[in-house]
């Protein structure tokens, strides 16, 4: 009997829930298959086969779901196919395979060089031209992809059925039993948009949102204690923005451990929990020499980025001592600048799919890239919007560093049997809420509870 650790990780629920027997040889090439209808798997799969492609036809590992017994049976490692879709292990498989675009390091070099000499007019039409094709990538899924937690919700199924019972509890997501969560960052680019912060907490504080603020230590402008004091004094966050934000943090070992010595000395003196990569450049396999308690550097979907990839959730989750944040929304300057977009049409898409699956909402909106008229207005749509989610959907408006917090609390969090009542024991423990998942027919459903105790 197999025990699934991520799939315990997600739900905190009994151990016994997590049991899955694995089936066939699983000595099949990595590659793509499908586990029903919503996810999109990688890696080794135990019967039928697996596809070096993601727009191939699929395997469906589901059809040869087994339960008898008490048991469950399943064609793959549910906790070896996560990793692979979080760590974004299909990319770096599939580049090195040669199934895949290889980026080359001299126009990378030579577009950084002169990068901070371009205005956003003359950017935006060479990386409309880099970023040709995107809309026809087949994975992950734009706009959202829910691939992880569409397998965890399976598994759940199965498990209820395996069990033969009714329901199975668990600790909710988030806390309170919020129905979602959903934060607000700002990566500072300029000197110009350093100066436009203390309007841009304005606007924030008028809708109620609070938000955190990532500043670039080094070369593009100086961020005064005076600066970052006000921003900490009005209830925001400041974290660190890469380095110098010149493309190349993760370009070799070498050099990644020489800005990081340096970076984690900034992180101390800012006092900062979080951390987010220039362009959301990222080697998740290097985060362990980052003196950071979390990070915000990988997209759920990666289409419109220069690095590809993406998580394929839209829920945290550790890569070892750091608690990954993922961006799941569109940023700004796509949206503005690729798409030629200014209306939050996409923002609400992204949301509905991210809340219909009670997750995290989280954004990256530039002070650069809205000071401008008509961005700040579309700006101020999106804040009004989450606002009124806010008490509409019992959504939690919260900081990075309070997700992380929360998070790391409900991870030690136990769901417990004591004199016949089921309750929760661990640090957070008052602020978390027993959830049960069900079965209504084929579809599974969660309800929450009002306290941590039954």
């Amino acid at each position: 009997m197999s025990i699934s650790r991520s799939f315990l990780e997600h739900f905190r629920c009994a151990e016994n829930c997590a049991e899955f027997l694995p089936i066939g040889n699983g000595h099949t090439p990595s590659g793509f298959f499908k586990f029903g209808t919503d996810a999109i798997c990688y890696g080794h799969v135990g019967t039928g086969f697996s596809s070096a492609d993601a727009d191939a036809e699929l395997y469906d590992a589901s059809s040869d779901v087994r339960l008898e017994n008490g048991s469950c049976s399943i064609a793959f490692d549910p906790d070896s196919v996560v990793e692979n879709l979080r760590r974004e292990r299909y990319v770096t498989e599939t580049l090195s395979a040669g199934r895949g675009p290889a980026s080359s390091g001299l126009v990378r070099k030579a577009y950084y060089a002169v990068r901070p000499f371009l205005p956003v007019a003359v950017r935006k039409h060479l990386q409309r031209a880099s970023l040709k094709g995107w809309a026809s990538k087949p994975f992950p899924t734009w706009p959202i992809d829910r691939s992880v937690d569409s397998v965890f919700d399976q598994l759940m199924a199965l498990s209820i059925k395996k069990q033969e019972v009714e329901k199975i509890p668990f600790i909710w997501f988030w806390p309170e039993g919020k129905a979602g969560c959903a934060i607000m960052t700002h990566d500072i680019e300029t000197q110009t948009g350093l100066d436009f912060c203390s309007a841009l907490m304005d606007l924030n504080d008028s809708h109620g949102i609070k938000s955190s603020f990532q500043v670039i230590p080094e070369g593009r402008y100086r961020a005064t204690e005076r600066s970052l004091g006000e921003m900490r004094n009005r209830g925001f966050e400041v974290n660190v923005h890469d380095w110098n934000h010149d493309g190349y943090l993760f370009s070799s070992r070498t050099l990644f451990l020489s800005r990081a010595a340096k970076i984690n000395e900034v992180a101390a003196r800012y006092r900062a929990e979080g951390f987010r990569s220039g362009v959301l450049y990222r080697n998740t396999d290097w985060y362990g020499d980052l003196n950071f308690s979390y990070d915000m550097s990988v997209p759920n979907v990666g289409h419109l980025d220069p690095q590809p990839g993406g998580c394929c959730t839209v829920m945290p989750y550790f890569i070892g001592k750091i608690l990954e944040i993922p961006l799941t929304t569109i940023q700004d300057y796509s949206l503005f600048h690729i798409l030629k977009d200014f209306s939050i049409d996409v923002w609400k898409r992204q949301l509905g799919r991210i809340l219909d699956g009670y997750g995290m909402a989280s954004f990256n909106v530039h002070p650069d890239y809205i000071i401008e008229e008509r961005a700040r207005a579309t700006y101020s749509q999106l804040l009004a919007y989450l606002s009124d989610l806010a008490s509409e959907r019992n959504i939690w408006l919260s900081l990075p560093r309070e997700v992380n917090h929360w998070w790391r609390d409900r991870s030690q969090m136990k769901l417990v049997e004591r004199e016949g009542h089921l309750k929760i024991e661990g640090p957070g423990k008052d602020r978390a809420r027993i959830a049960y998942a069900s079965l209504e027919g084929a579809q599974l459903s969660y309800t929450v509870a009002e306290t941590n105790r039954i």
